[in-house]
């Protein structure tokens, strides 16, 4: 379950994944698959092979992406958050969350 963003965030993110850009979304989440991790961060982009190289850049599997609905996205927890939000300058996420 998400917490922590609001309809505004969403849609925004919806609309620039939707327009070909990668965009990323960080929100409270819980999981009892992953312990110890209270956040994520999505990343996503409808352009498949742009992501997969985006991806790649930081060295990610391309069978990480999830393609639910018509948003393809990773879902990064943990470290790679942390390390990806700082490589991409994504400042706001990071001091929001506490990350």
């Amino acid at each position: 379950m998400a917490f922590g963003i609001n309809r505004q965030e969403l849609h925004r993110w919806k609309l620039e994944v939707s327009s070909g850009q990668i965009a990323f979304l960080t929100h409270y989440w819980i999981d009892e698959r992953f312990p110890g991790c209270d956040t994520v961060t999505k990343v996503g982009c409808s352009d498949i092979e742009k992501l997969k190289t985006w991806g790649r850049s930081h060295e990610l599997d391309e069978y990480w992406i999830d393609y639910k609905d018509k948003y393809p996205h990773y879902d990064l927890f943990g470290e790679y958050q942390r390390e990806i939000l700082r490589k991409e300058a994504i400042w706001e996420q990071i001091k929001r969350f506490n990350l």
